[in-house]
C-alpha cells in the first residue's frame, strides 16, 4: 500500500506498508514511488538464473533542493511526528516492521514505541551542520507516548 502523508497542500512524504504492485508481487522491477521524487524505491523480484545485464550509471547533474530520507523498518515500532512552520505539530503516523517511509521535507521527529532496528538512506554527502536544523520549543506535552 502506498500512502501519501500530507496536510492541506503540503506533502511530507510517503509510507509504503506493502511491496505489492497492482495487487500482486510482479516479476521484474516495480517502482513504488512517483517518478519526481529524489529517492526512487522499487520492489524487485526475479526468478532463479535471471540475469541483470552489467551496467553503470551515467553522470547527470541534478539539483537537490532539500535532503530527503528513506527509512526501512526492520524490527520494532516507532511513531513519526510531523511539523510545519513555527514548530507546529500537525499529526503522527505509526511505523512497524517492513514499513518504508520516504520523508520529503518539513519537520519530523521520532518516538520509539518498541525497540527499533532500521536502515536510513539519504542523499550525500551529508553535513549535519548545514543540512539539519533542530526544532526548538516544541510542546513536549503534545508528543508524549501514551
Amino acid at each position: 500500500m502506498f500512502q501519501k502523508i500530507s496536510h492541506k497542500i503540503f506533502v511530507f512524504g510517503y509510507i509504503l506498508s506493502s511491496y505489492k504492485v497492482n495487487g500482486k508481487k510482479n516479476v521484474g522491477v516495480n517502482f513504488l514511488t512517483p517518478a519526481h521524487l529524489s529517492h526512487q524505491v522499487a520492489f524487485i523480484k526475479h526468478p532463479k538464473k535471471h540475469l541483470i545485464k552489467p551496467h553503470y550509471h551515467l553522470n547527470n547533474i541534478r539539483k537537490i533542493k532539500y535532503t530527503s530520507e528513506v527509512l526501512i523498518i526492520l524490527k520494532g515500532k516507532l511513531r513519526v511526528d510531523f511539523y510545519i512552520s513555527n514548530n507546529k505539530y500537525v499529526f503522527s503516523k505509526i511505523l512497524k516492521k517492513n514499513n518504508i517511509i520516504i520523508l520529503n521535507k518539513a519537520g519530523h521527529g521520532f518516538k520509539i514505541i518498541n525497540p527499533v532496528e532500521m536502515i536510513e538512506v539519504k542523499q550525500g554527502p551529508y553535513n549535519s551542520k548545514i543540512d539539519k536544523k533542530l526544532l526548538l520549543n516544541v510542546d513536549e506535552k503534545i508528543i508524549k507516548i501514551k
